[in-house]
């Protein structure tokens, strides 16, 4: 936990799939998801509780740097973010996160194949739990996370934003 007096800014940044908030303090982004998902005020709260941060309008440089960032991703500049991220998970929700920052953009994994990566072959129902509790989404990619069969399932922002990621990032010419 932080110290009581922290304070994370947060901003609402303007996609071509919808708004998206972003919550960062000075050193790393905590938070990007879209401003209509379900559960988005729940989401906030306890990540204000686990930081123990009050969390006010603003701005500030990771928020700037993923700003720059996604308006590269939807030209097609950018396939690789680099603004710095703070997970607040689990060991294995953030071993997770961080296998599916390895998917390559216009590629896809299966839960399976993301628990076979991290040597836990039988667990990718967790794999699918963690991935759900995702609060980066685009950024930590897991729009690219679909079923063994090749089935889309589903994706916390909508099934239309998670199958127009996927062609946005195949189509890439």
């Amino acid at each position: 936990m932080l110290n009581p007096h922290y304070t994370l800014k947060a901003s609402r940044l303007i996609t071509p799939l919808g708004p998206m908030i972003a919550i960062a303090d000075e050193t790393a982004l905590y938070f990007f998801e879209f401003e209509d998902c379900e559960g988005l005020t729940r989401k906030i709260e306890k990540l204000r509780q686990e930081t123990n941060a009050t969390i006010l309008s603003g701005s500030s440089n990771p928020i700037s740097s993923i700003k720059s960032e996604l308006s590269a991703y939807f030209k097609r500049t950018l396939t690789e973010f680099k603004t710095p991220l703070r997970f607040i998970g689990s060991s294995f929700q953030q071993r997770v996160w961080h296998e599916l920052q390895k998917i390559p953009s216009g590629e896809t994994r299966s839960y399976a194949d993301i628990a076979y990566a991290l040597g836990k072959k039988n667990a990718y129902r967790a794999v699918g739990q963690a991935n759900g509790a995702n609060n980066f989404f685009i950024i930590v990619p897991c729009h690219r996370v679909v079923n063994s069969s090749g089935y889309i399932g589903g994706y916390g922002a909508g099934v239309w934003r998670k199958e127009w990621l996927l062609d946005h990032e195949k189509n890439r010419d």
